[in-house]
């Protein structure tokens, strides 16, 4: 009975958010250089290399006497979830050109992030119940006609490293999208 409670409150949430929810804002993401490491994953196999990538990508980064330029995020193709299987890149921004600083070491190598138009969420909490955000993100770009194909994106403003209390943590979901008033020459 719990779990069908839950199951019901859960899709209530999706087909009609609760008050306080989580606003989403159009955003221009410039194109950003970072050290990175890209694999193809199975959908069940995506939480224990993105832990294991993401702490490869920080101990690289702290060796190679690297500064990181903005928040750790994550880029995932569509593939991934509509298949169970696809690209995933984790990365962490650096000063400077990544080409020049970022020196390949095991996983770890120099990628560029795409510039893109965003539609983004911030999810609060693990990001085990990440998927209610994603939804919302989905459902709110459909609507409103906006979505277009293109991987999927995580900014990972507050995390394990940070707290170990999971209700702190934030995660900005970015979903790509069509921006008719998007800056000329900014994002995607």
């Amino acid at each position: 009975l719990a779990q069908t409670r839950a199951a019901v409150d859960s899709l209530r949430n999706l087909l009609e958010p609760p008050p306080g929810a989580p606003a989403i804002e159009r955003r221009s993401v410039p194109a950003v250089r970072a050290a990175g490491i890209a694999a193809v994953v199975s959908h069940g196999d995506m939480l224990p290399w993105w832990q294991g990538a993401l702490g490869e990508l920080r101990a690289t980064v702290r060796a190679q006497g690297l500064r990181p330029a903005g928040p750790p995020g994550g880029v995932f193709a569509s593939e991934l979830f509509q298949h169970e299987r696809g690209e995933a890149t984790v990365f962490i921004p650096v000063e400077g050109p990544a080409d020049d600083r970022v020196r390949t070491i095991g996983r770890v190598a120099p990628v560029t992030i795409p510039a893109a138009e965003l539609a983004v969420i911030t999810h609060q909490g693990s990001l085990s119940d990440a998927d209610l955000s994603y939804a919302t993100l989905g459902s709110y770009a459909t609507r409103h006609e906006i979505s277009v194909d293109g991987p999927l994106r995580e900014y990972y403003l507050r995390g394990a490293d940070d707290t170990a209390d999971e209700a702190e943590w934030r995660t900005e979901i970015g979903w790509p999208i069509f921006r008719a008033d998007a800056p000329q020459g900014g994002g995607g």
